[in-house]
């Protein structure tokens, strides 16, 4: 695996295998790096002849309230974990590498960007489309994986490259899960045992919406709120529990088909995405 960390170089290397007639795939991570980002890599080998990677942690997508300084940063052993998964090039710049000048040009989603985790943390979707639309003017792939895990960023961002016209095939990779269905996460982590016990219960509480659904239940409000108050009833504090179109996120309606549950709670300290498909 060949890692470079300027833009230009990387570029070059880029150049060489398009001339050689190679497709490029590319995952963009911001390293701590876990089976789910793994499995990313894999997925990527199937969609094209080359894989790349990258590992920055953004500063423009965290809030206010949130700490960049002490997300993880696990590069060594990162590199090993995308070496093994055939990775065959790393772009790892620094901040200077990347806003070489403050970044004053950004790209800024539409109103969805202010729902659910868009309303929970202000800001985090303009900092995540602007630093991935940098990317891909680096990387130019061909095709890029996101994880369905992050549903709202990953139709965002698909929704950014229609518009822009990029031609980039945007692949959602599906969700890697612990074999009690907790969805991978380096937020995992920081649960205490017990807490890591009770985690499978929001996989559980949003199956449960999914086959209420299924049964005909279209109350989505009713069956949202009670799944709310449950899950906070067993020490959990739920920012969100919604149910949702697919294609834009926007507010089901029992006429709608396609559908997602989306949540976010927090356990302990770990704030805990998941979501699942109807």
């Amino acid at each position: 695996m060949e890692i470079y960390s300027n833009i230009a170089e990387l570029r070059s290397a880029l150049a060489k295998v398009r001339q050689e007639g190679r497709t490029i795939a590319f995952a963009p991570t911001m390293g701590n790096l876990h089976a789910g980002h793994i499995s990313l890599m894999r997925q990527a080998r199937e969609h094209a002849d080359c894989v790349v990677a990258s590992i920055f942690v953004n500063r423009l997508q965290f809030g206010p309230n949130e700490d960049f300084d002490k997300y993880p940063r696990t590069f060594d052993a990162d590199c090993s974990q995308l070496r093994d998964a055939g990775v065959e090039f790393l772009f790892a710049p620094t901040e200077i590498d990347l806003y070489p000048q403050p970044q004053t040009y950004v790209v800024e989603p539409p109103e969805i960007q202010f729902l659910l985790e868009g309303e929970c943390r202000p800001g985090h979707f303009r900092g995540v489309a602007t630093v991935v639309m940098k990317l891909f003017q680096i990387v130019q792939p061909d095709v890029a994986l996101f994880g369905k895990k992050d549903y709202q960023q990953l139709m965002v961002l698909r929704n950014m490259v229609s518009q822009f016209m990029l031609p980039i095939k945007i692949v959602g990779g599906e969700t890697v899960r612990a074999d009690d269905g907790l969805a991978l996460s380096s937020r995992n982590g920081y649960l205490s045992p017990e807490e890591r016990a009770e985690a499978p219960r929001l996989q559980q509480t949003l199956k449960n919406i999914r086959q209420a659904v299924l049964s005909g239940n279209h109350d989505y409000d009713a069956l949202c709120r009670m799944a709310s108050e449950n899950l906070d009833s067993h020490g959990w504090k739920t920012d969100y529990i919604s149910i949702r179109r697919q294609q834009d996120l926007g507010p089901a309606s029992a006429s709608d088909t396609d559908l997602v549950v989306v949540a976010a709670s927090k356990l302990g300290t770990p704030r805990l995405l998941d979501n699942i498909e109807i």
